[in-house]
């Protein structure tokens, strides 16, 4: 009776991931060094120290790079682990003695499986820690930082029948001018409005500071009673990072901090959803990309062909690479709405992983 897990399973599992972790470093060392290359004059224009460079920023950077990098670093390793095996003629010899290419696929199979779930944690709560701290500096040091998605005119629902208005919002003083707080009845009449000429978070309360409210209140008749105050304290449900938005918000969120703070904007009835919902789709399916090059890597690479390793590799980075810029390129038509968000993220997924079982399939096993 042939054992669940041979010998040959374990060598593979061992081969495939130092493969892996080998391509890993690489990647980061690679990506580092270009980096730096290229925005080093950022960093010195800014008076950004070198010691803060590599002992905050890269060190913060290589979290993300881990996660972009795993696909591709899992693919070349089942790429170059399946060919060399092919060369060798183990995967022959043991198709010779009854054992399928699908049977042989396990030891890769359970390495994909782990790799992805693995991701789906790794990218889902660890990797947004670290952006918090490589955005942050960002901002301060390089000219790269995310832009803001709005700046002006910024409407926000506080609460059911309670809308707020900001002319502009400063996200660096976290302090919002031109402010009108408008609160309704059922009926959807105004029953209070507060126009201040600024707010400005308070910290340590938790509270928005207003600056020099005029309190409308009407009654059922409509008669207006106005009041001013030099200053008021007010709770909202409304936090700075509502009204200061950018491009990189929901990188710096984990999974359930990213899903409590798109549920808010969408009731709150914040406009250009569609970006952050994109990034947001993007940690659930992003993982699935190692497992899927994984089944497309070694049925390409099972078999013995002319020009050895270096084809393999060149035709395995060129459909890595097809796929990765199929992924970046159909983002651009989610932020625009012309597909779904939800479309953009997994479509090429779906795509890919269709190809690999026909790949698959079509393998003489």
């Amino acid at each position: 009776m042939t054992p669940v897990i041979t010998t040959f399973d374990l060598y593979m599992v061992r081969r495939l991931l130092a493969g892996y972790v080998g391509v890993l470093l690489g990647v980061i060392v690679f990506f580092i060094v270009l980096h730096y290359v290229e925005y080093i004059d950022d960093f010195m224009d800014r008076n950004a120290t070198h010691w803060a460079v590599f002992t905050v920023y890269y060190p913060s950077s290589i979290p993300e790079i881990i996660q972009l990098g795993s696909p591709l670093a899992i693919f070349l390793s089942a790429i170059l682990v399946t060919g060399r095996s092919a060369q060798h003629l183990e995967i022959a010899s043991l198709q010779t003695s009854g054992v399928s290419l699908y049977r042989l696929l396990v030891p890769f199979v359970v390495v994909g499986l782990l790799i992805t779930v693995f991701m789906f944690w790794f990218n889902g709560w660890v990797v947004p820690e670290t952006n918090r701290v490589k955005i942050a500096f960002e901002q301060e040091f390089t000219k790269s930082a995310s832009g803001q998605i709005e700046y002006s005119n910024i409407h926000r629902q506080n609460r059911p029948g309670s809308v707020l208005i900001v002319g502009f919002f400063d996200r660096t003083s976290k302090t919002g001018t031109n402010i009108s707080l408008q609160t309704f009845n059922a009926h959807r009449r105004m029953i209070e409005r507060i126009d201040a000429k600024r707010m400005t978070w308070v910290d340590s309360t938790a509270s928005w500071y207003l600056v020099e409210p005029m309190v409308r209140t009407f009654d059922e008749t409509g008669t207006e009673t106005l009041s001013s105050f030099a200053s008021i304290d007010t709770v909202l449900a409304i936090r700075p990072r509502d009204l200061s938005r950018t491009e990189a918000d929901v990188d710096a969120m984990t999974i359930t901090e990213a899903h409590q703070y798109l549920e808010f904007l969408k009731l709150s009835g914040a406009d250009h959803l569609a970006l952050p919902y994109v990034s947001y789709y993007n940690k659930f399916a992003y993982p699935f990309s190692n497992l899927i090059l994984i089944l497309l890597a070694v049925p390409i690479a099972s078999r013995r062909q002319r020009g050895g390793q270096a084809i393999r590799l060149g035709s395995g980075l060129a459909i890595a690479f097809i796929y990765l810029a199929t992924m970046k390129l159909l983002q651009p038509f989610g932020y625009s709405g012309s597909l779904s968000p939800e479309m953009a993220t997994w479509l090429p997924h779906a795509v890919f992983a269709a190809g690999a079982i026909i790949v698959l399939v079509r393998t003489r096993t």
